[in-house]
């Protein structure tokens, strides 16, 4: 089966374009599924290998019913199945297999999560936590400034390059999901973090001489480029510095949307400055937005409460 998820592997990249988180969450998922097969003996053979021909739906129901009882969400069951109904719509493809058995698998019910996201005052709080008298810290805040001014998603920000930023202008270029670019414009905080950034990158280019030069905007301590899960680490560091409760790095990028939302910019805009091929998608801001709007209802208004006491009694 190894063989096979090795060539799909070259197929998410050569021809859907993948990007390397999106690459690196299919294999993980039929990695999982592989070792299901193998220390259940499903779809097995004498040797204990996985046999693709074998693959059933009592299989791939099986494997569905041990992610629920190992508590994965619904949403995230959802996903791995998608993952393996991908693979082997691939593999019919490719004439490896004649049927897809895993589309005829019904998807688990997705709980509706809402996202998570800061208040304005705990962004600007959050912007001002790196130390503004190293290079780590000036980076930071840096990349910080331009996640909340642009709402780019970290690999976004990861695959930004030098000649994606236009100052003069107050753009920059982001390569989202598909690789399809983006324009978005940089604010005026951004702009002046990312001076203040750039001033310090080069003479750390110059001394730690990396080979090759580094085209990324964004460097490390040894003037490499920052990986998804270095900027994911940082991100969160400053984060739990200043909340609790589930935010995340993405937390940022909710933040971004919700504020536009509530200062007035239309879901249009602000599905387009996300990358969102959806509307639907950005819709599920306006319950947040909603939810606030209840919230400061209920503690504002003088005829807002419902007591029991004032319902009317029954006989």
């Amino acid at each position: 089966m190894q063989n096979h998820i090795d060539k799909f592997k070259i197929h998410l990249v050569a021809e859907k374009s993948a990007s390397e988180n999106t690459v690196e969450s299919y294999l993980n998922d039929l990695h999982q599924f592989s070792s299901f097969l193998k220390e259940t003996g499903h779809a097995c053979n004498a040797k204990g290998a996985v046999d693709l021909k074998q693959i059933d739906r009592l299989a791939v129901r099986s494997y569905m019913v041990y992610l629920h009882d190992q508590k994965f969400t619904g949403t995230t069951m959802s996903r791995k199945l998608s993952s393996l109904s991908s693979f082997f719509k691939f593999l019919c493809r490719e004439g490896y297999l004649q049927n897809n058995v895993v589309k005829s698998i019904p998807a688990p019910k997705k709980e509706n999560y809402l996202p998570s996201f800061l208040s304005v005052d705990d962004i600007f709080r959050l912007l001002e936590l790196p130390d503004a008298g190293t290079f780590i810290g000036v980076r930071d805040r840096a990349m910080l400034e331009m996640f909340y001014s642009t709402g780019m998603r970290i690999s976004e920000l990861v695959t930004l390059q030098m000649n994606f930023i236009d100052l003069e202008s107050q753009k920059v270029r982001v390569l989202g999901k598909g690789k399809k670019e983006r324009w978005l414009p940089l604010g005026g905080k951004a702009i002046a973090a990312l001076n203040t950034y750039l001033i310090q990158r080069e003479p750390l280019i110059q001394k730690k001489k990396p080979d090759p030069l580094p085209s990324a905007v964004f460097l490390n301590t040894k003037g490499n480029g920052l990986t998804t899960r270095g900027v994911r680490k940082i991100v969160g560091k400053y984060l739990d510095q200043l909340v609790s409760g589930r935010h995340s790095p993405h937390s940022i990028r909710h933040s971004f949307a919700t504020h536009l939302l509530e200062g007035g910019a239309d879901l249009r805009t602000i599905q387009e400055m996300l990358g969102h091929a959806s509307l639907s998608t950005t819709q599920k801001y306006t319950h947040l937005t909603v939810d606030r709007l209840m919230e400061t209802y209920d503690q504002a208004h003088p005829r807002a409460q419902h007591p029991n006491s004032l319902l009317p009694k029954q006989s």
